[in-house]
């Protein structure tokens, strides 16, 4: 009996470790998940930070190659505008002093014919006045 009692003995000693044991095992595990679990929110955070900060570089650069690029537009179309301009400018004032040329020809071609006109009509009115006959 003296061997039962022992046997029973060891048998309640070993279930005894065993669980004890178990239980140790499980609040390593649950330190060690909460340890993991830690880092891994500290990665995550960290991870999140860089993702934020890249993206922000990024769309700084964007936005700044952006107003580069505005910029150099805007200066070219305004000196397309301004010699678009002065060009326009240019061929109104030609053509301005043409047409003056012309009309001032067309005047003075027309005072010329008015006065011949208006000589033979004095030549005729006084040779009416005079009693000569006329030519035609």
């Amino acid at each position: 009996m003296q061997f039962r009692k022992s046997g029973a003995l060891l048998l309640a000693s070993a279930i005894i470790v065993s669980v004890s044991s178990s239980v140790a095992f499980a609040q390593d595990g649950a330190k060690q998940d909460m340890k993991a679990a830690g880092a891994d929110t500290k990665n995550a955070a960290r991870n999140t930070g860089h993702a934020a900060s890249t993206g922000t570089k990024k769309a700084y650069n964007e936005t700044a190659s952006g107003t580069k690029t505005a910029a150099h537009k805007t200066a070219n179309g305004t000196s397309t505008a301004y010699h678009k301009t002065e060009n326009g400018t240019r061929t109104a004032t030609d053509k301005t002093v043409n047409g003056t040329k012309t009309v001032g020809m067309d005047i003075g071609h027309g005072t010329k014919a008015a006065a011949k006109d208006t000589a033979r009509g004095t030549e005729k009115v006084g040779d009416k006045i005079a009693g000569k006959p006329d030519p035609h």
